[in-house]
């Protein structure tokens, strides 16, 4: 049976697909290859949010071509369905599958690993690569199935309970790529806890394109407040964390939920975009600065120690200096823990792409610059801020070849979405307390081991 290799971009909810496919694989016969260049096939999990994401896509097909030409590159995701022609001319790639058809991977590996070509792919001229593509609008259940044990063997599982958005963001290609929104029913997130949870592990977390849009659509309609009650109710999961969640989802019952219980991580990534109402009304954003300030200063009121991550986009078309300004000091004014900053990126068939005032590259560079630099202090100063201060974190594994002897210490990850090391080597998926020391200094602590911040 064919070996494979799993190659993942772009947010939670695409790795969560990933992992999903990986497991379907499996269950079929196939073989995970330790490394692309020993698989049969690749198949590449794109993303497609920016131009960045296409290139280092496309980047990454060149190197595996080039790497064992051998290899069959299928190349899935977002940017094989928006743009399904433009990978399928790239040497390599043995075929395209869009995000409309992404559940029928498994079956086109082992069909092609037998040497059998499906009837249903069709190049769309010749030179190119099989298509397999469709309208995302017309596709009522393309949820792929849900995911146990984590995308690339991850200490903390994702588990996607909801894809696609009905939102219309000005900059965003997100919902053409992945439809209309669609939730798993809450009676299968449910149970797909619980067997995670049976599993071992301690900390799952829970994604969607739109999280926070989770069982509108369903009948009778859902709300997703209702369903962390569920999972907390029916479920022994020792900690959910949330992706990311839109900030008029962050309501005064859920934050009130979070307080009332240790097993809802203390952590909100809410994108802001900007801190200019004049830039958020372009961007077609439902609310205004002084919406998401109340989020924050409910959260803080409540959860005075919570994580607050944001993401923000600069040089949006239009994006004057004035507007810039506004958005560094909103975020200098309020208790956010990081930032995620984006360049804005054009992409095709969205509003923005036809908008005047195009932001010269030299200014969105300094602009992010400034952000970034934004960022670092804010982080810095939360950092400090929880110095002294006894945490829960769970270990989790050692990523990557520039990380230390792993005897030395130990990455750990605590409700608030502080990245610490503890002293000494320990298993990971375990919750270990700890106290949090901005310094390398040893604090002798019963039951308590020290940790710092994880600057790697």
């Amino acid at each position: 049976m064919a070996t494979f290799y799993i190659e993942q971009f772009g947010c939670r909810a695409t790795q969560a697909d990933g992992a999903a496919i990986e497991r379907q694989l499996l269950d079929r016969g196939c073989s995970k290859a330790g490394s692309a260049d020993t698989a049969d096939f690749v198949v590449l999990n794109t993303c497609t949010v920016t131009a960045a994401a296409d290139a280092q896509a496309r980047d990454a097909i060149r190197k595996l071509h080039g790497a064992n030409p051998a290899t069959r590159i299928v190349v899935t995701g977002c940017y094989a369905q928006r743009a399904p022609e433009e990978l399928a001319a790239l040497p390599g790639v043995s075929h395209v599958v869009g995000n409309s058809h992404k559940p029928q991977i498994p079956d086109l590996l082992v069909a092609s690993s037998r040497s059998v070509t499906s009837a249903n792919f069709v190049p769309a001229k010749a030179l190119l690569a099989p298509i397999l593509t469709g309208d995302i609008f017309n596709q009522q259940n393309v949820l792929v199935a849900p995911v146990l044990g984590g995308e690339g063997n991850h200490t903390r599982p994702t588990l996607k309970i909801q894809d696609g958005c009905n939102n219309r963001c000005a900059f965003c290609v997100i919902p053409f790529v992945r439809g209309k929104s669609r939730s798993l029913p809450p009676e299968t997130v449910v149970e797909e806890i619980r067997k995670l949870a049976k599993a071992g592990y301690k900390e799952i977390v829970l994604s969607g394109i739109n999280l926070g849009a989770w069982g509108r659509e369903l009948s009778p309609r859902h709300d997703f407040p209702d369903l962390l009650k569920k999972i907390l109710d029916e479920t022994v999961v020792e900690r959910l964390r949330l992706s990311s969640i839109e900030p008029l989802d962050v309501t005064r019952d859920l934050i009130l939920l979070f307080s009332s219980t240790h097993r809802l991580a203390e952590h909100f990534h809410m994108p802001l975009q900007s801190g200019s109402d004049r830039i958020l009304a372009s961007m077609y954003r439902w609310y205004r600065t002084e919406h998401y300030a109340r989020r924050v200063e409910l959260v803080r009121e409540h959860l005075p120690h919570a994580g607050i991550g944001a993401d923000v986009i600069t040089g949006f078309p239009g994006e004057t200096e004035q507007d810039h300004r506004a958005t560094l000091e909103f975020i200098e004014s309020r208790p956010f823990t990081y930032l995620h900053v984006f360049s804005y990126s054009s992409r095709p068939g969205t509003r923005a792409a036809a908008l005047p005032g195009r932001i010269a590259p030299e200014i969105v560079k300094r602009r992010a610059r400034e952000l970034r630099a934004l960022s670092e202090g804010k982080s810095a100063t939360f950092q400090r801020a929880q110095s002294g201060r006894p945490l829960s974190a769970l270990t989790l594994r050692h990523s990557g070849s520039h990380v230390p002897d792993s005897t030395e210490w130990t990455p750990a990850l605590s409700s608030n979405y502080l990245k610490l090391r503890i002293s000494g080597s320990w298993p990971s998926n375990h919750f270990v307390d700890v106290l949090c020391s901005p310094d390398q200094q040893t604090l002798a602590i019963p039951r308590l081991q020290p940790a710092e911040p994880l600057l790697i």
